[in-house]
């Protein structure tokens, strides 16, 4: 796009209801648009006190999201990055709390010459400068706007907002909102109500969106599209059905199959080039129609009755499979059933992947977990604490320390396999201060690690506080264990693997956050190949052994029903 046009902005919100997919909306809308050729970042708002996502429970908020700035956000920075291919970083999410500690500091300084410090103009005006912060070197920015519309928190947002398409005039702004028509199963009518209030909530306020994304279970006739159209004073071409779609990569497409980026390039004044979806159109037919079968992954972890914690690591295991042309279907096990249960239920999956996690709760069903996949050869992935795990058990039961543990969860253990840093042992405040971001890592020749990457340094992102104590690396190295990854100096371990194992591999760092369904990190398509192997091997095994009727402990294995 010509450099001297000015930055065009595109703010989406959501009404009736929360969690209506407004994240993967902006996401399909920023992907439609960098397939023809614009230079597109995302942001978000969120409109909570908080400074950062990063102290809150993942039964609250879902995954923390790490950008290689070694900024805390929230999850759908994940979705934005996956779709638009961009690393974001600390200055697209932006919180109530961020807004408000930054104007605290300002005034604190004498910034405000005297002034009174209001919602308007002083944190309206802080809001909008988070958004123009985002304009060099982008051709469209896009903003979404968490919370729904008339939630009193979110309202410093959207009068913000309402000022800035008076700043940068109609055609560089565009108002996108996410709404829903439920469909009553008892009459068998859609309802447009719930659009009609939300929309006339936004008027209140005095924004008058110009294009409506309707989530609905049916498909919106013509009569319902152009009642919506006519209620809510928008053309019926700016009325969007967003149904349900088989995998999130799919609604790119619709959103093309019914010229939703023609609409937004038409009232932006864009004149660029038809969008080429060839290659995404590919990788969603992957997906959908794997070539190679499907693999089972189990993931066991602490927060299992919230997906939305481990929300990249999932897309990251569709992505692997992306790769491999495999279908990946994912169990979600947790780590305390695993305490009561035991952990043989393993056998019956392809692969198993451990991710990380804060505290001692559910630690040791990971432990037996380990302990099982390491005797038995079953593919294993381990991330962040899933790494740390790995350690532990391998101290006691390889090395021989049967009292080893992380000083994280026993303060008193006589051999803390796992250790504070010297740098974090004065730390008193919880958020922003572990290790976050992206740091370099150098592979070890020869090993698993440095085959998979293909290269001998990388740089992944992390989000810990404790290390594998470099004390016990030598007695770790005699057992049989390969410290395949490390800082360039030497002194931090990254990445561990199991030499005499089919696939047992764990990282200190966040792999997940960097795969993209077009750009699949190499590691989760390293693990999804060997889990792949496994299903073959034992099919095979199963196709030689079936000469009789010897097939029960496989059907009654998937009666086992899932953790979590």
């Amino acid at each position: 796009m010509n450099d001297k046009l000015p930055t065009k902005y595109i703010f989406v919100t959501g009404g009736v209801v929360s969690s209506l997919g407004k994240g993967i909306t902006a996401a399909s809308i920023g992907r439609l648009l960098v397939e023809r050729g614009l230079r597109v970042t995302i942001q978000k708002f969120d409109p909570y006190l908080n400074v950062d996502p990063g102290t809150m429970s993942p039964f609250q908020h879902g995954e923390v999201y790490v950008t290689d700035d070694g900024a805390e956000t929230d999850l759908d920075l994940g979705h934005y990055e996956r779709f638009v291919d961009e690393s974001l970083s600390q200055a697209n999410n932006v919180t109530t709390g961020r807004v408000y500690q930054d104007i605290i500091t300002k005034e604190r300084r004498g910034d405000f010459l005297g002034a009174t410090v209001q919602v308007i103009p002083h944190v309206t005006d802080e809001i909008k400068a988070a958004v123009r912060r985002l304009a060099p070197n982008h051709d469209v920015v896009i903003t979404e706007i968490g919370g729904t519309v008339g939630d009193i928190e979110s309202l410093p947002f959207l009068e913000a907002i309402r000022q800035f398409r008076q700043d940068s005039g109609h055609e560089n702004s565009l108002f996108i909102h996410l709404t829903l028509v439920p469909y009553i199963a008892a009459s068998g009518e859609l309802k447009t109500k719930p659009t009609q209030h939300s929309v006339r909530e936004l008027l209140g306020i005095g924004i008058q969106p110009d294009i409506l994304v309707c989530r609905t279970e049916h498909e919106l006739g013509d009569d319902i599209k152009k009642k919506i159209a006519r209620f809510c004073n928008v053309d019926v071409a700016s009325v969007i059905e967003s149904r349900d779609v088989s995998t999130i990569y799919e609604l790119p497409l619709t959103y093309r199959e019914q010229d939703l980026d023609d609409r937004v390039c038409e009232l932006l004044r864009l004149d660029v080039k038809e969008p080429d979806l060839t290659e995404w159109t590919a990788m969603v037919q992957r997906i959908k129609h794997p070539e190679h079968g499907r693999v089972r992954i189990c993931v066991v972890g602490k927060y299992t009755d919230l997906v939305d914690s481990y929300k990249s690591i999932a897309e990251a295991l569709i992505h692997g499979g992306i790769q491999e042309n495999v279908g990946v279907d994912v169990e979600w096990w947790s780590s305390e059933k695993v305490e009561e249960q035991g952990a043989d239920f393993v056998e019956r999956f392809d692969g198993v992947l451990v991710p990380g996690g804060f505290g001692v709760r559910g630690v040791r069903g990971m432990l037996d977990t380990v302990r099982h996949i390491r005797e038995s050869g079953i593919p294993y992935f381990g991330i962040c604490l899933g790494l740390q795990c790995a350690i532990i058990e391998f101290a006691r039961n390889v090395c021989g320390l049967r009292t080893s543990h992380s000083f994280e969860f026993d303060k008193g253990t006589a051999d803390p396999v796992i250790s504070l840093l010297d740098s974090q042992r004065q730390v008193t405040d919880m958020g922003g201060t572990m290790r976050l971001g992206a740091y370099p890592c150098r592979l070890v020749e020869g090993t698993l690690a440095r085959k998979v990457y293909g290269r001998d340094e990388i740089s992944e992102r992390h989000r810990h506080r404790y290390e594998v104590n470099p004390g016990y690396r030598k007695t770790l190295a005699a057992g049989g264990m390969r410290f395949s990854g490390v800082s360039p100096d030497g002194e931090l371990v990254e990445m561990i693997e199991l030499p005499d194992h089919p696939f047992f591999l764990a990282t200190q760092f966040h792999p997940e956050l960097k795969s993209r369904p077009n750009r699949p990190h190499p590691l989760f398509g390293a693990f999804v190949a060997a889990a792949h192997a496994r299903r073959d091997g034992r099919s095979a095994v199963s196709a030689t052994e079936a000469t009789g009727a010897n097939v029960t402990e496989v059907s009654s294995a998937e009666g086992v029903s899932a953790g979590g």
